[in-house]
Order: structure tokens, then C-alpha cells, then sequence
């Protein structure tokens, strides 16, 4: 019998959630960016699956009591544990950039260039929820 250490029991991620308060909304935000709808609302905390060819699923989780406001992890003076963003690869940042602003997604901040040479920009869902382009060093 094998023993797992030291973290080597990870593969990957196998999905990411993500609370939303509209589905139809949500979908059509994270389409623009590459995922095709899978399966849902399914499950007694109704989710909804999206998966992106390049292999990332989101689970859009379909229980947010109320329309977006702030976002308590990025819009508040107070810092609160947990997950700020989500950060997606690509290839090209000028490219991402423009597709996504055509879409008519607003650029919430960025294009920065991180002291480890990858560039990124930041958007926001329709539900205030952080999604990080990033492009690597060459």
C-alpha cells in the first residue's frame, strides 16, 4: 500500500466555483470567454457546468440570494479570507484584450506587467466575481 506525500495526490483542478445570481446571464459572460455550457441547474444547490476547450470546468453555482453588489473580497476596506479571482492563460493579452472589449466587457484594471514578466488584465462577471487574463513571460 502506497502512501501519498507531501502534496503529490494533486493532479490539477478539476473545476472551479463560482456563485452567481443568473444563469442566463452568467453563461453568456463566461461564453465570450471561450466555455460551452455542459449540463444544469443540477443538484439540490443547483450548478450549472461549463467547460472550456483548452480543459478548465467552472461550476457556476446558481444560489446567490440577490443581484451583484460589492464584492466583499475586492470592493470593501476590509480584508476577508478566501478566493479573490480567478486567473485564465492566454496566449496573446493584445488579442484577449480586444475580444473581450468588443464583447463589451470593461477592462476593471490592467494591462499591468507583474515583476515575473507575465502581463495580465482583470475583468469582472456580471456578478462582480474577478476573472484574471493572463499572458507568461516569454
Amino acid at each position: 500500500m502506497s502512501t501519498a506525500k507531501n502534496g503529490d495526490f494533486v493532479t490539477g483542478i478539476a473545476h472551479v466555483g463560482i456563485r452567481v445570481h443568473d444563469l442566463d446571464r452568467a453563461r453568456a459572460f463566461y461564453e465570450i470567454l471561450g466555455f460551452d455550457f455542459v449540463a444544469g441547474p443540477l443538484g439540490p444547490e443547483p450548478v450549472a457546468i461549463l467547460e472550456h476547450p483548452c480543459g478548465v470546468e467552472i461550476n457556476l453555482v446558481l444560489n446567490a440570494s440577490r443581484d451583484a453588489g460589492a464584492n466583499i473580497l475586492m470592493d470593501v476596506d476590509e480584508k476577508h479570507a478566501g478566493y479573490t479571482h480567478m486567473s485564465l492563460a492566454v496566449r496573446d493579452l493584445a488579442a484577449a484584450q480586444a475580444a473581450v472589449e468588443a464583447a463589451g466587457i470593461a477592462v476593471t484594471e490592467g494591462p499591468i506587467t507583474f515583476p515575473t514578466g507575465d502581463r495580465a488584465f482583470f475583468v469582472r462577471d456580471p456578478d462582480r466575481n474577478v476573472v484574471e487574463l493572463n499572458q507568461a513571460a516569454d
